[in-house]
This record gives structure tokens, sequence and C-alpha cells, in this order.
């Protein structure tokens, strides 16, 4: 998967990667998520397994700019000017 560059489409992401994102720019997700809740959304069963797959996406999306880790294991989609923010990817969004 890319880093985040100005301008590119969502559909350079895998499918599972395109559905994490869609979910936290949604009214759910805009608040953040965890990611048993980003599991259960996106219909998977909650148990450690498929939770860990979920929170492995969520941090490569977050260190490559897709998306922002507010919290260890929160995520929540980028301001809807689709910039990435200092930091952003990069440990955490702490600079």
């Amino acid at each position: 998967m890319p880093y985040r560059t100005g301008g590119m489409a969502v559909s350079v992401r895998a499918v599972d990667y395109q559905h994490i994102v869609e979910l936290l720019e949604s009214d759910v997700g805009r608040k953040g998520m965890r990611c048993q809740q980003l599991a259960a959304a996106l219909g998977l069963r909650v148990v450690p397994a498929k939770v860990e797959g979920v929170r492995s996406k969520a941090k490569r999306l977050a260190e490559r700019g897709w998306i922002r880790q507010v919290r260890p294991g929160v995520f929540t989609a980028l301001p809807q000017s689709g910039r990435t923010l200092p930091g952003a990817g990069r440990g955490g969004g702490r600079s």
C-alpha cells in the first residue's frame, strides 16, 4: 500500500483497507473507533485473531497517512480537507 500523497484516489488501496477508511469517514466512525468496534462494524467476529488483523491494517493506514491514531488503539479519519496532519502516521500523531 502506498503512502498517501495529495489527490490520491481511494482505489489505490486494497478493498479491506478501503472499507476501514470508509467506515472511519462515516458518521459511525467520525469520533474514532477502537479496533474491536471496527471489526464488529466490518462484519467480522470479534475474536482476537480478527481484531488483531484489523489493528494491523489500521496501524499500517495510520503510518502511511490515510487515517490517524488519536490515542493507542483508537483510530479516526483525517480531517475533511484530506490533509495529512503534522506527525500523522509517524508515531501516532505526535511530533
